[in-house]
């Protein structure tokens, strides 16, 4: 039988890879002159929004989820099973993916505006890099998963040591080397375990073996009904595993150590890539694979989860107010916000129930639908305001070679739309007024975190948002704080840097203004 491809579900991450490639010839054979590293931003950007562009045409297509890739149904049995599926899931975290892109390749032209930095093979990099996290979100396989996770990942090793003759920058890139192939290698072996026992890679396929309602192959004496409890224990030890594989992509703890001085090592733009993009493809894929393939033992990963969760927002602010460093200041606090984000799912296995043949979403149906909506809708406001705080980073750090809080003082007075904008990010993520988006975030996980009945990681939550608000304030204060020493040159930024402060800011005003929608929308895409 032949496979039928649906171009129009793949198109985004299609349009990408072609972009990808015609970036290289450009470079390849344009001559070498000043005007040519604007061309290639412009291409990959015109890239980044066509892409864009086929997932607003997704959804305003509607009907039911597109799929490709997909097993015959006379072999397929029960179980619908495919590769790609593109609903409501895919398309927020796409669409959240190539609005950040697009921030981040603004943020590139005025990075590489300087000089230093191969243009060509940092625009190629940049749009394998969002191959896979466009990709990921679409996966419905364990291989496709993996395949598409370290597609986010292996090109960011390069970018991190773009900047020859940097020690910062090269320290970074093997750091980062070194944890992505221990985390893929832990990975591995829990996804080996899990397709050992399950006989399939297909998260459909996988949650209907685990949670009893089709026989293992391995457990071909035992009837559906009782396979769920007579799973071996090596399956535990698979889960487990595969979550502590997701916890290194995420810098959740005990696998965080990294992300500091990864993130002052690479130049700005790549931070931000990981702050923003790599973390959502990771989250991405850790809700795929546990609530979609490993809903049936809900029992083993939400206790992991949640306790994850806590240590991780707690280490994370805990360090976070020791910084004095501007860009290790965000990367605790993004280690934070991950634990925010991973609490919601340590409640999602109330009402879960595996949806076999017959259903359109890729996802179990009940109430865990609201936890992981809320981890969507937070990751979705956090990536914003995130941005935001980047992207002005980036425009101090022309001047302030250290980058450390104290270049900050005074920024509203020199340069007022700077320091304006990035305060609203800081409040924002605090979850102070005006700042009503990440108020509102926070007040969701927390709702849903107590509906669970997990009163235990409110209560941590709450203390640890009461520390964040310290650091927060604490940098917010000083950009209205006239500086002790003379103001260093002013530098003239270029029209991308205030483009990408601008759209940023744009999209966290428009988040705190109506922030209900933001959960709605993702609520309702959750599982297709």
């Amino acid at each position: 039988m032949i496979q039928q491809i649906d171009y129009f579900a793949i198109a985004p991450p299609l349009a990408l890879a072609l972009v990808a490639g015609l970036v290289l010839l450009l470079d390849a054979f344009l001559p070498a002159r000043p005007r040519t590293k604007p061309v290639l931003g412009l291409v990959t950007l015109a890239g980044v929004l066509i892409a864009l562009a086929f997932v607003v045409a997704q959804a305003i297509r509607g009907g039911p989820p597109q799929s490709t890739f997909c097993v015959p149904a006379d072999l397929a049995g029960p179980t619908r099973m495919c590769s790609f599926v593109a609903d409501g899931f895919t398309l927020v975290f796409a669409g959240m993916v190539l609005v950040a892109a697009v921030v981040v390749v603004l943020m590139s032209m005025t990075e590489l505006a300087a000089g230093g930095i191969p243009v060509g093979e940092w625009y190629f990099l940049l749009l394998c890099t969002l191959v896979g996290a466009v990709t990921l979100p679409a996966s419905r396989d364990l291989i496709m998963l993996v395949v598409a996770l370290e597609l986010v990942s292996l090109p960011v090793f390069a970018l991190t040591a773009m900047k020859r003759y940097d020690g910062r920058a090269s320290e970074a890139a093997v750091k980062l080397f070194v944890v992505s192939v221990v985390s893929t290698a832990v990975m591995l072996f829990g996804v080996s375990l899990l397709y050992g026992v399950a006989g399939t890679v297909y998260l459909s396929r996988l949650a209907a073996v685990f949670s009893g309602q089709v026989p293992a192959p391995g457990l071909a004496e035992t009837t559906a009904l009782t396979t769920a409890q007579s799973l071996p224990a090596v399956v535990s030890v698979g889960v487990v595993l595969v979550v502590a594989g997701f916890a290194f992509k995420i810098a959740a703890v005990p696998f965080h150590s990294w992300a500091a001085d990864v993130y002052q090592g690479a130049p700005v733009p790549v931070a931000a890539l990981l702050s923003v993009i790599s973390k959502a493809a990771g989250f991405a894929g850790l809700i795929l694979v546990l609530v979609a393939g490993l809903s049936g033992q809900v029992g083993t990963w939400a206790p992991v989860v949640g306790i994850i969760a806590a240590l991780t927002m707690t280490a994370g602010n805990l360090l976070a107010m020791r910084q004095r460093s501007a860009v290790r200041l965000l990367a605790w606090s993004s280690v934070a916000q991950s634990g925010y984000i991973l609490a919601p799912l340590a409640v999602a296995a109330r009402g879960i129930t595996p949806r076999l043949a017959g259903g359109t979403g890729a996802f179990p149906a009940g109430t865990g639908v609201a936890a992981v909506g809320t981890s969507m809708a937070y990751l979705v406001i956090y990536a914003a305001m995130n941005l935001g705080a980047f992207a002005v980073v980036l425009l101090v750090s022309r001047t302030a070679t250290r980058n450390e809080l104290d270049d900050y003082r005074g920024l509203a007075f020199r340069r007022p739309a700077a320091g304006l904008a990035l305060a609203f990010c800081l409040v924002c993520l605090a979850g102070l007024p005006p700042g009503l988006a990440g108020l509102f975030a926070k007040v969701f996980v927390f709702r849903e975190i107590v509906e669970g009945g997990s009163g235990w990681l409110a209560l941590i939550m709450a203390v640890n948002t009461v520390i964040g608000l310290y650091y927060y304030t604490v940098w917010t204060a000083r950009l209205f704080t006239p500086p002790t020493a003379p103001v260093l040159a002013r530098h003239r930024p270029t029209p991308t840097t205030w483009l990408a402060i601008g759209l940023a800011l744009a999209v966290a005003v428009l988040f705190s203004i109506a922030p209900q929608l933001v959960l709605d929308m993702t609520a309702l895409s959750a599982f297709g």
